[in-house]
């Protein structure tokens, strides 16, 4: 998946929920060796310092783990990764209410209109 970044946005918070959407949705798998700095940051066209402030970043929320010598890994911690896509889920939720209520939708019709999308997709 190429990465599509928006000037308007920090960078390296961008690439940090990259990475997050890659761990969560299995893209990088519970205790998978990362690519190295270096080949993120050519992969994303950002300078490796950027990339280098997001994974660290990672770090600290204890996604992933650096090895002194060979690299950064993914968590082994399955249910550290279960919580953050719950949390990432349910913010993107969050925001698409949000949206909708700005559209003038009630709770209902919002309600009425997933069931109805959810119908469509089920075909």
């Amino acid at each position: 998946m190429p990465w599509n970044l928006d000037s308007k946005r920090p960078i390296y918070e961008q690439i940090l929920e990259r990475v997050q959407l890659d761990i969560v949705t299995g893209h990088y798998k519970a205790g998978d060796k990362l690519p190295s700095v270096r080949d993120l940051a050519a992969e994303a066209a950002v300078n490796p310092n950027t990339m280098q402030k997001a994974l660290s970043e990672l770090e600290r929320s204890g996604l992933l783990y650096a090895q002194r010598t060979s690299g950064r890994y993914v968590t082994d911690d399955k249910t550290l990764i279960k919580t953050m896509k719950s949390q990432l889920a349910t913010m993107q939720v969050r925001e698409f209410i949000t949206k909708m209520k700005q559209l003038g939708l009630a709770n209902t019709e919002i309600i009425g209109l997933i069931q109805d999308i959810m119908r469509e997709e089920s075909i």
